[in-house]
């Protein structure tokens, strides 16, 4: 066999990986501890406990975290600085990524000594949907200008050092083009927001503008560095922040390193050291030598093999290079997922990005049938005649990839009535990465409980409860064929026209060894359904799903969403809501009113078994929890009484009946020596 001649970048490449994985760069160390571990600290300010990233303190190096999420805590009332302006904060929500603020110059007084409009920059804050206009008018004339009596809105303030108070107004919503402005002239005006029930207080006389403004406004927020973060943790580093430069960092003990692909992290690689730099070398030139070898080998065998096999249908996709994506997407040392014969993918058909892009109208914005965490979903016709639903996944990285070719497979080997059907897929090579389903019309369960198709006349309590076992149903198919779904949600629980349940979504469910107890895995999933004790252990069971569909029967209960940062701040998470219920006797609090609950005494029942299933579902301790096989029997359980009681004659209710209703003890959970004691579960967003 003639010589293996190397190309030169080959070795350019492996000189390159040796010099960057020596070098770092040194931050100081005040003490033994690690700089990369101080960051990871979790922390308390003031009334909030168990803070983390992005949020630092002034305990944390300045290296943590950027500045506009550095807290002061000196005092019972944290502070934080944006834009230089800055703020009290009311609330902080890490599961919700939501805060209340209130401006501290504004607090206790309407008269601020600078005149500055409040601004979210930079974008790792935007203003939340329940917040409305202010506007502030300073050192105001009004003077021969005769009205019939003081207006509402109309305040005073001493201006620009004045001595003499000036007259001060206020409007809520946007400024108008009313012709009494034009007549009175002000100074200054000041933009901020404020909470729409304040706005509605201060309109209709019941609080006073100083009272408003302490309430403060809702903003969300979001680390608009979460990518760089990301990959830092994977990678073993911590995030940080290089003041400096104003860009995210990795921290790697007290030295600064960075990640493949990361953004803005500063030119020196992961702290391996030498020894760990040459393995890497030396690794790189076998792994050189070794595919060399084997593709001489094969060159001949490929060619000859070739000239039989036929063009695959997929060949119309766009080309792309093989060198460019193995860059950007992963290789998996199992042959079964890198499997692409012909027009088939794990048994899925391949359809071409050219195929889809026409079926979707070039993916035309009119036809978006759903946006979620991982895709937007497009409503789509096929060339012979099918209707689908065309799901493009945000990004074509390592992340997607994963999750593409998991719902891939997933969905190719299993088989249910309550499992949304795919018809097939873009090769994992495709410049996007789309999943081609059949179109179930009748949107989510989310949509019909409190979306924009909430109907009480269609979402009765026996389509309710039908929906229940059947989504249920579909889980314990999935944990008997070793699969947890993980992101259980109404959101993914889709509704033909006949209201029955097509469960979706796989991107990040995990096939389950059949001989472990639990997967240890990074916590995902969505705020308001994750398994506490999941977050809490890393520790991913079925019981996990459990959990999840604890919350989804709550809210078939409810018509309420998982998460609202508008109701009262221990009632935001829906699972902490109904446990306080159910464990102060307060059920009928719970319940969706359009139920009947008060009236109905079979719904009342079923609804009372149905919320004392939930609470045992959404018990901290997994082991406490039910499986899903037994959420299922005692779904169908239920239903059987009801059809058992359409059969029996109607009893009327007395007042008395439903008053011994209301103070029915809570159930006993699966082990009787358990009382209820009250519980926190509060997930976390990742």
């Amino acid at each position: 066999m003639p010589p293996i001649a190397f190309p030169p970048a080959i070795f350019v490449s492996v000189l390159l990986f040796f010099s960057v994985a020596v070098t770092t760069t040194s931050l100081p160390s005040d003490d033994t501890s690690t700089l990369s571990f101080k960051c990871a600290q979790a922390f308390d300010c003031g009334p909030f406990k168990n803070l983390s990233y992005p949020f630092t303190d002034t305990t944390h190096p300045e290296n943590c975290g950027t500045p506009e999420f550095r807290l002061s805590c000196d005092d019972d009332s944290p502070k934080l600085t944006i834009a230089s302006l800055s703020y009290r904060v009311l609330q902080l929500d890490q599961a919700a990524r939501t805060m209340t603020l209130a401006r501290s110059d504004l607090w206790n007084t309407t008269c601020p000594q600078q005149y500055t409009n409040s601004t979210l920059e930079p974008s790792g804050f935007t203003y939340a949907t329940d917040n409305e206009d202010l506007t502030i008018f300073y050192g105001c004339s009004s003077s021969g200008l005769r009205l019939p009596a003081k207006p509402p809105n109309l305040f005073y303030c001493s201006f620009l050092g004045n001595t003499n108070r000036t007259d001060a107004y206020y409007l809520t919503g946007p400024v108008p083009t009313d012709p009494i402005l034009g007549v009175i002239e002000c100074n200054v005006g000041v933009s901020l927001k404020i909470l729409k029930t304040a706005a509605l207080e201060l309109t209709t006389n019941r609080s006073t503008l100083e009272e408003v403004l302490m309430e403060g406004f809702k903003v969300n927020y979001s680390d608009v560095y979460g990518d760089t973060c990301a990959k830092c943790l994977v990678f073993g580093a911590q995030c940080g922040f290089d003041s400096k430069s104003g860009k995210p960092i990795c921290l790697c003990g007290n030295r600064t390193c960075s990640v493949p692909g990361s953004k803005g992290s500063n030119n020196a690689g992961i702290v391996i050291g030498v020894a760990v730099g040459a393995a890497g070398i030396v690794a790189v030139f076998l792994g050189c030598l070794v595919f060399a070898i084997r593709q001489r080998r094969k060159k001949p065998v490929n060619e000859s093999k070739s000239k039989d096999l036929p063009t695959p249908p997929s060949s119309k996709g766009f080309p792309v290079s093989s060198t460019n994506f193995s860059r950007s997407t992963p290789s998996y040392p199992s042959p079964k997922l890198d499997l692409e014969r012909g027009s088939t993918y794990f048994g899925a058909h391949i359809f071409s990005y050219e195929e889809l892009e026409e079926a979707t109208n070039r993916f035309d914005p009119s036809r978006q049938l759903g946006d979620g965490g991982f895709g937007t979903v497009y409503y789509g016709e096929l060339h012979d005649g099918r209707v689908v639903a065309v799901k493009r996944l945000y990004e074509n990285n390592f992340k997607r990839v994963e999750q593409f070719m998991t719902e891939v497979e997933i969905l190719t080997r299993l088989r249910h009535p309550n499992l949304v059907l795919l018809h097939g897929c873009t090769s994992k090579r495709s410049q996007e990465l789309l999943l081609v389903y059949e179109y179930i019309s009748n949107g989510t369960v989310s949509d019909h409980l409190n979306g924009n198709r909430s109907s009480s006349a269609l979402m009765t309590w026996p389509v309710r409860l039908s929906i229940a076992i059947e989504s249920a149903e579909a889980l314990a198919y999935l944990h008997e064929s070793d699969v947890i779904h993980r992101d259980v949600k109404t959101t993914n629980i889709l509704l033909d026209d006949k209201f029955r349940v097509k469960v979706s979504d796989f991107g990040l469910s995990r096939l389950f060894p059949t001989d472990v107890t639990h997967v240890s895995t990074a916590p995902q999933g969505t705020p308001g359904y994750v398994d506490p004790e999941y977050y809490q252990c890393y520790q991913l069971t079925d019981k996990s799903d459990v959990y999840s569909f604890g919350v989804v029967l709550v809210e078939l209960i409810s018509s309420l969403p998982a998460v609202d940062t508008n109701r009262h701040r221990h009632d935001i998470n829906l699972a902490n809501m109904a446990i306080n219920k159910i464990q102060n006797h307060a059920l009928h609090e719970l319940v969706d009113p359009s139920l009947g609950f008060e009236k109905d005494y079979d719904v009342r029942r079923m609804t009372t078994s149905v919320a004392e299933l939930a609470f045992r579902c959404l018990q901290q301790e997994r082991d406490m929890r039910p499986s899903m096989d037994e959420v299922v029997e005692v779904l169908r359980g239920i239903k059987n009484e009801e059809i058992g009681v359409q059969k029996a004659e109607v009893v009327d209710i007395s007042a008395d009946d439903v008053g011994l209703l209301k103070n029915i003890p809570p159930p006993l959970s699966p082990d009787s020596s358990v009382k209820w004691a009250s519980s926190s579960t509060t997930p976390n967003s990742f």
